[in-house]
């Protein structure tokens, strides 16, 4: 009997390793397509852009190792800290102004009204409309002389800036502009405060607490992991913009709205200087590197999860 009970034990055991094996292999099979794809149009690229970094190419040309010289000039070159600071400006206000905003929004929807699902909807339009035809929009909302944004704040006796024309106001434009079309955010939100347990709150208001230290001391704490993941996704995302700032301003006023990503684009497409662009581009990665380190050290005070 017990010879038998060991051979249906091996047997077991082989077939659940042969069952393992059978799942590992169609685990790599169904990711192949996207390992593929990494190392042609990702990885790789982003090797080469290193060992470019080293040289001086025009593009048409062929390349020559010139070794630390795109980055001695690169820490001389003026226009590379305004865009340092242009883009640490954009990012962060745009990222947290998102996070805030967004984080609302779900609040807001997250309650049980009539037609609830139709105000999700169309507040999650503007994150699916056209890049191209969102700038074009938000250039006619903030002209200084017939822009909505203008007229509105005259209806209050404001006199409104001039925006996208002003070196002190295009950054806050942008920002405005930026928080309007985040709405994949506000999903994330909506879906992490519907996953809240509904008997926390309810011992919290047992014990007396009202709507705001409900709000502080169980919706903050239970949604401060998610809140952390938007910050840093939004982050990222903002301080590597380029494109919609490239066709509202171009950089203008005055290099106000200079950033990284923008510089990166002028010195690649439009000077045809591949090297100083990649090492551009590499600077832009270690400032991100760099910021989101700082990020994951700070919310170690604030970030609670539910195993600590």
């Amino acid at each position: 009997m017990t010879t038998v009970a060991a051979g249906r034990t091996r047997n077991v055991g082989h077939g659940r390793s042969r069952l393992a094996r059978r799942e590992g292999r169609r685990f790599q099979l169904f990711a192949l397509p996207w390992v593929i794809g990494f190392v042609f149009f990702s990885g790789g690229p982003i090797l080469v852009s290193f060992v470019i970094s080293f040289t001086r190419w025009e593009l048409l040309g062929t390349p020559k190792f010139v070794g630390l010289d795109n980055y001695l000039k690169l820490l001389a070159d003026p226009n590379f800290g305004i865009a340092v600071r242009n883009t640490a400006y954009f990012g962060a206000a745009s990222a947290l102004c998102g996070v805030i905003f967004n984080f609302v929004l779900a609040l807001m929807l997250n309650l049980k009204v009539a037609g609830q699902s139709i105000f999700r909807t169309v507040i999650y339009l503007p994150s699916v409309l056209s890049g191209i035809a969102t700038a074009l929009l938000w250039v006619n909302l903030l002209h200084p002389d017939y822009g909505l944004v203008n007229r509105l704040l005259g209806l209050v006796g404001i006199t409104g800036p001039g925006w996208l024309l002003d070196p002190n106001w295009a950054i806050p434009g942008l920002v405005i502009m930026s928080v309007w079309t985040t709405g994949n955010a506000m999903v994330i939100f909506l879906a992490g405060l519907q996953g809240i347990p509904a008997h926390l709150y309810e011992v919290a208001q047992l014990d007396g607490a009202g709507w705001w230290r409900r709000f502080r001391h169980v919706t903050v704490p239970m949604m401060s992991p998610i809140i952390f993941f938007n910050l840093i996704v939004g982050f990222i995302g903002s301080l590597q913009a380029y494109s919609l700032i490239l066709f509202m301003t171009d950089g203008g006023p005055n290099n106000a709205t200079l950033v990284l990503g923008l510089y990166v684009f002028r010195y690649a497409f439009q000077y045809f200087e591949m090297g100083y662009a990649s090492t551009i581009a590499w600077a832009l990665f270690f400032l991100i590197m760099i910021f989101t380190a700082i990020q994951f050290v700070l919310a170690r005070r604030w970030v609670h999860y539910e195993h600590k």
